[in-house]
């Protein structure tokens, strides 16, 4: 079965977060610079078998959508330029990187792992993930 790819977009960094094979677990993947964020999902669609992609969607309080949106729109557009047979979903992402830092903190990891904004970025992408399977079922 092939797995599903979530990504939290970020201006400078990305994370990302994938499922196993039979989409039950959603597991931190890796962060990368937004910038070689195309080259990164370039090699992994080419080398894993991925059935779609779910993007965060960066929502307010009021239900508007966040400043960074128009960005994340580029992405997708051009995402989907270049694999268009891979579907792409969105998913709220409202407060997941408070999730994500109160779930390391938990987790009693030490104040600098804490304080390292790609480990929250992939956490983030694996609740965005894990919100996205939920919602599935």
């Amino acid at each position: 079965m092939p797995r599903i790819l979530a990504i939290d977009y970020g201006m400078k960094r990305t994370g990302i977060a994938v499922t196993d094979e039979l989409q039950i677990i959603a597991t931190a993947l890796d962060t990368v610079e937004t910038s070689k964020l195309f080259e990164f999902l370039g090699k992994y669609l080419s080398e894993n078998n991925v059935q779609e992609i779910v993007v965060g969607l960066p929502m307010r309080m009021h239900g508007e959508v966040g400043q960074l949106e128009t960005e994340i729109q580029k992405f997708i557009s051009k995402f989907k330029e270049k694999h268009p047979t891979i579907p792409v979903f969105r998913q709220d992402e409202s407060f997941t990187s408070k999730m994500a830092s109160q779930a390391i903190f938990q987790s009693g990891a030490k104040k600098k792992k804490r304080q390292d904004k790609s480990l929250i970025d992939k956490v983030s992408a694996t609740i965005i993930l894990q919100s996205y399977m939920e919602s599935k079922l």
